[in-house]
């Protein structure tokens, strides 16, 4: 594949100059939605697809965009005096985003590039298309101009570009995943103080596979916004009688002891939400630890009954993926994944079970919603990186 993109670069571009490839993944989160910008804990995994980008510095300031995945935008044309978001700008508002964050830190782009991208990660699919391209961007600036930053910091940077200039109020998961990602492991990270461990993921005699309800969303549609705003309002008022710097320091116990400190019903399901899902996470963690996958895959149906009811973020298409999952035999868990409102799930499925479990849910939700899901047995990934190395 980056042979053939190599070859497209040279074509839409010219032949001259220092090419180079890389790639960042994208991710699907096992279990912690929405937690990461409420101080608690997230379960990502990097996935083996994400955004393959092929890149060189130019004499100019130009800055010229293609995508494989637009093609019908052709070269989208901007300079490095232009670093504003716009309409006209279309998807590589994101990778301008990051360029404007790096000089924001006081990274001073000497040159324009020429940048080709292509994804295989279905967009917006809920498994981090944005993210995987802004984590790709950071890595093209640290590469080609020597820029002076972790991968951690891409990570921030990506994140920051996403809050401040594409208006999206993300927390640090999604980033984090795609720059830190490593084989076969999912990262427990304290989405506050930024602290992490890699997990082994061994399931033996299981398979992780992601659902696409090709129900497509938007993570800028308000309703993403509404939520972290409920969560740092009912955060203040909890603040007032329990000593606390985010929802993620709150056991189930000091919650429930707490909550109606919070003055509106909305709020508390919120809240209820974010304090639970941060503790289910841990559990989940140690479950895994433990070898105990059962514990791990009933953590996962809580995640989604909370998701679905107090965090309110699922859909009905959503719901009739994860129901049809739970009345299978070989499911050993299954949720919603990603930010929600449409986009995917993610289930453990035993190995016996998943050729009948993508037949038999492939099958009836086509009956019941009208057009087809996508499935993908997946593999976890390694972190956004340099191919050429």
């Amino acid at each position: 594949m980056v042979e053939s993109l190599i070859k497209k670069f040279k074509e839409t571009y010219g032949e001259s100059g220092d090419i180079r490839t890389y790639f960042a993944p994208g991710r699907v989160n096992l279990i912690g939605e929405h937690t990461d910008y409420n101080g608690g804990h997230v379960f990502p995994c990097a996935l083996t697809i994400g955004t393959y980008g092929i890149a060189r510095k130019r004499e100019d300031g130009k800055l010229r965009f293609y995508s494989e995945n637009f093609s019908e935008l052709g070269i989208i044309e901007s300079d490095l005096e232009d670093l504003v978001p716009s309409k006209e700008a279309d998807w590589t508002n994101y990778p301008k985003g990051v360029m404007w964050a790096f000089e924001k830190r006081g990274f001073k782009l000497s040159s324009g590039l020429d940048i080709l991208i292509y994804g295989n990660i279905p967009n917006g699919s809920g498994l981090s298309s944005s993210a995987s391209l802004e984590v790709l961007t950071g890595v093209i600036l640290k590469d080609l101009f020597g820029f002076d930053v972790s991968m951690v910091d891409i990570a921030l940077i990506g994140q920051y570009s996403e809050n401040n200039f594409n208006g999206c109020n993300c927390g640090i998961m999604d980033q984090f995943a795609s720059a830190m990602g490593k084989k076969d492991n999912a990262i427990f990270l304290d989405t506050n103080t930024l602290e992490y461990e890699y997990a082994p993921v061994v399931l033996k005699d299981a398979k992780i596979v992601i659902i696409n309800s090709k129900v497509k969303h938007s993570l800028v549609d308000s309703a993403y916004n509404d939520r972290r705003n409920e969560c740092e309002t009912a955060l203040l008022e909890l603040q007032k009688v329990v000593d606390i710097q985010t929802l993620g320091d709150l056991t189930e116990e000091e919650y429930e002891a707490h909550k109606d400190a919070i003055k509106s019903e909305i709020r508390q399901k919120r809240a209820k939400h974010a304090v639970y899902e941060n503790q289910r996470a841990i559990k989940a963690v140690a479950a895994l630890k433990e070898n105990d996958v059962e514990t791990f895959g009933k953590l996962m149906n809580a995640s989604h009954i909370s998701l679905r009811d107090d965090y309110e973020v699922s859909c009905e298409e959503i719901d009739i993926l994860v129901d049809l999952a739970w009345e299978i035999e070989g499911v050993v868990g299954s949720r919603i994944t990603g930010g929600g409102f449409g986009g995917c799930t993610v289930s453990i499925v035993k190995n016996g079970a998943v050729d009948y479990f993508i037949e038999t849910i492939g099958e009836k939700y086509k009956e019941k919603v009208g057009h087809e899901a996508e499935f993908y047995v997946v593999d976890i990934g390694d972190g956004a990186r340099n191919l050429d190395v």
